[in-house]
């Protein structure tokens, strides 16, 4: 197993691509600290992953927060003694035309998915770094590689999440801490099914039509979030050490670079 006996924090893991890389670590023998706004939010991803025999804690946490990121690596460390992992998964989406677009809304995404983001990396980092190491994996999206319409704040902050893993692997690489991204496309998740929602009703398409349309061209349906999760594992386990500071699609071939 890729991560047997290891400890991986899990931020939004309460649904979609979160949940799915929790029960992905599970099954490579991780144990997982499961985080978002509430203990709540969480619940079933614990129940999950404990049905699997491997151990799971949840923890409230606003990534916003940087007290609260602060309790949830500390109280990490007070249960399991370590902490080998960190996947950054959450993540805020607004859509709006550049147009309607207003100053509150591209800083509430950026506070989400980069301050936030780098908040946890910096505190995880330093626990890291007393233990000798580890490894960190990004959410990014595809989204800040092609750019899709109406999603402007939240295309330039995955790009910035991107930006962000690349020069984190490269100042964090003499401390033994691994930092890459993953950027996936149409994966089944609320998510996505909001944004179908929003398109939809503002095109005159019924939402669930819609949504049957955003999949890989490739693949022909959407990719699973334990899908994505696989890869995560993979980029948080040992056999990945050479791959450092990349941004990896997982979109089922549609973006090319």
């Amino acid at each position: 197993m890729l991560l047997e006996n290891k400890v991986i924090l899990v931020t939004g893991a309460g649904r979609g691509i979160g949940a799915g890389v929790a029960a992905a670590i599970a099954e490579e023998g991780g144990d997982v600290v499961a985080t978002d706004l509430t203990r709540d939010a969480v619940t079933d991803t614990v129940r999950r992953i404990e049905a699997t025999g491997r151990s799971a804690h949840a923890i409230a946490m606003d990534v916003t927060d940087e007290e609260a990121v602060t309790r949830a690596v500390e109280a990490t460390l007070a249960t399991f003694d370590r902490l080998d992992g960190l996947v950054n998964n959450a993540g805020l989406l607004l859509m709006n035309p550049v147009l309607e677009t207003d100053r509150e809304t591209w800083q509430r995404q950026f506070e989400v998915n980069v301050y936030g983001l780098v908040s946890c990396c910096q505190v995880a980092a330093r626990a890291m770094m007393k233990s000798g190491g580890g490894s960190i994996v990004n959410i990014a999206s595809n989204a800040g590689k092609v750019g899709y319409p109406n999603m402007a704040g939240y295309n330039a902050a995955k790009a910035a999440v991107i930006s962000v893993t690349r020069s984190l692997a490269t100042e964090w690489a003499e401390h033994g801490i691994n930092v890459n991204a993953v950027c996936p496309g149409g994966v089944a998740t609320p998510m996505l099914e909001e944004v179908a929602d929003w398109v939809g009703d503002r095109i005159g398409e019924e939402p669930e039509e819609l949504l049957a349309t955003m999949v890989p061209a490739q693949l022909g349906r959407h990719v699973e979030p334990v899908e994505v999760g696989r890869v995560v594992a993979f980029l948080l386990s040992n056999q990945a050490t050479v791959i450092r500071g990349q941004a990896i699609n997982v979109d089922g071939g549609d973006t090319p670079y």
